[in-house]
């Protein structure tokens, strides 16, 4: 038994090949049902995102599995399968892969919370179609488990890595809640809009857009439930504003000292006007600052903050390395016993096999005894049994995973005599060296 993934990802592939691997819910059905009747794998889970899609399985025979995951690949993907966008990781690699990309370290933007649900849905989804099993519910379960407890336990979520990311987590510093703002957004170019999405993502209910262009403006405004600010009269509006932030492609000022004091004079509001001037050339004269209740960033201020955050991000990723091994091997502790688990099934079969013979003979020879003593002896010969198992069970187990496991399980089948010559039962434990 090994485990595998084939992917593809942001790193491997360009977007014209990983669109081609976008994978529909549907598809990702019919995908599974295929895997599901296929006698070389028994588990599957299919992870298609924007960015990623990934086929985990757990292969029947190692020495065959690769072949048949190209092979099924292929029968799946047609022409478009080509191997030098794929990358392929087994056993152990293959879990610290999940883990990874489950805790976002492993995405486009690093921390990023969106793949944490992908990772469930894909799960959940495979497991109602019937590919999975203990294997990958154990190490699904684990690695979803692992992604929550790191973005709890660092801050690799909430850091800012970008411009537009961090014009908005500045403006929450100064007022706070969004949910009430007055938001002028100045500008309807690629940096707007990426503002425009992350203040809407932090609660924001809309905003208004401002333009030279009106059609432009309005074009904005529509995707985020906003209004329109005709450009000549934006700076009326400035004077009800509580955030407001610029990036146009102007070559001077949009917005000057005098002209922003002559506005205020009308303000009523209590709280600081925010200015973020991402653009460059700078939108806003800096002299502003001088006025009462003003507080503005322009894009150096806004490049310190992701520049740090970027520093605190890549400490926040080692932490979290550092967190999901310490997960990878409590789960190969928890795992650790399969490697042995046919020889013990013999091993408890046989002597089970064994008690019931000797307990019917038995019964049969003392036919004046109620229901209730013939119940009592059943116990205690149940009993005996797993008192008798327990000290080779124990040591079978401490075996799992050493040097001595080989040695350990041809001392067993020796020792008691237990059929292990029926090559094709799936528990043969052949099968088990899925950590490698």
């Amino acid at each position: 038994m090994q485990l595998i993934v084939l992917g593809l990802n942001h790193k491997t592939a360009p977007v014209e090949v990983r669109e081609k691997f976008n994978f529909s819910r549907s598809r990702i059905k019919h995908v599974l049902r295929l895997l599901k009747e296929s006698d070389d794998f028994s588990e599957a889970v299919l992870l298609s995102t924007c960015n990623r899609t990934e086929l985990y399985l757990v292969a029947q025979e190692p020495e065959d599995g690769m072949e048949a995951l190209h092979n099924a690949v292929k029968r799946i993907a047609g022409k478009a399968f080509d191997k030098e966008y794929f990358y392929t990781l087994t056993g152990v690699h293959c879990v610290r892969h999940l883990f990874l990309v489950a805790s976002s370290l492993d995405s486009l933007i690093v921390g990023e919370g969106q793949i944490l649900s992908q990772v469930k849905d894909a799960y959940h989804l495979a497991r109602i179609s019937g590919t999975t099993s203990f294997m990958f519910n154990t190490i699904f379960n684990q690695a979803i488990s692992s992604g929550k407890k790191i973005r709890t336990r660092t801050q690799i979520a909430y850091r800012s890595v970008s411009v537009s990311s961090a014009a908005v987590d500045l403006a929450i510093e100064v007022v706070g809640d969004l949910s009430d703002a007055d938001i002028l957004v100045i500008g309807a170019g690629k940096m707007s809009e990426l503002t425009a999405r992350h203040l809407m993502d932090k609660g924001a209910p809309s905003i208004f857009v401002t333009n030279r262009s009106y059609d432009h403006a309005k074009e904005l405004a529509d995707k985020f439930n906003g209004s329109v600010i005709r450009f000549d009269d934006f700076i009326d509006h400035v004077v009800n504003a509580d955030i407001v932030i610029t990036s146009t492609g102007a070559t001077h000022y949009i917005i000057h000292h005098d002209q922003l004091a002559l506005a205020l004079e009308e303000r009523v509001k209590p709280n600081p006007l925010v200015l973020i001037d991402i653009a460059v050339p700078r939108d806003v004269d800096p002299e502003v600052t001088d006025l009462d209740r003003v507080v503005l960033y322009n894009i150096d201020d806004l490049k310190n903050v992701v520049d740090t955050n970027k520093e605190l991000r890549n400490q926040d990723a080692e932490a979290a390395k550092f967190l999901i091994e310490e997960d990878i091997e409590a789960l190969k502790e928890r795992l650790r016993y399969l490697s042995m688990r046919p020889v013990m099934v013999r091993l408890h079969d046989k002597f089970d096999f064994l008690r019931e013979r000797i307990l019917a003979k038995t019964l049969r020879k003392m036919p004046e005894l109620t229901e209730e003593q013939q119940h009592k002896i059943e116990v205690m010969s149940e009993r005996l049994m797993y008192k008798f198992l327990r000290d080779p069970m124990i040591n079978i187990n401490k075996a799992a995973g050493t040097e001595e496991e080989e040695h350990v399980k041809t001392d067993i089948s020796r020792f008691f005599m237990l059929d292990d010559k029926d090559e094709e039962n799936p528990d043969n434990e052949k099968n088990y060296n899925y950590w490698n």
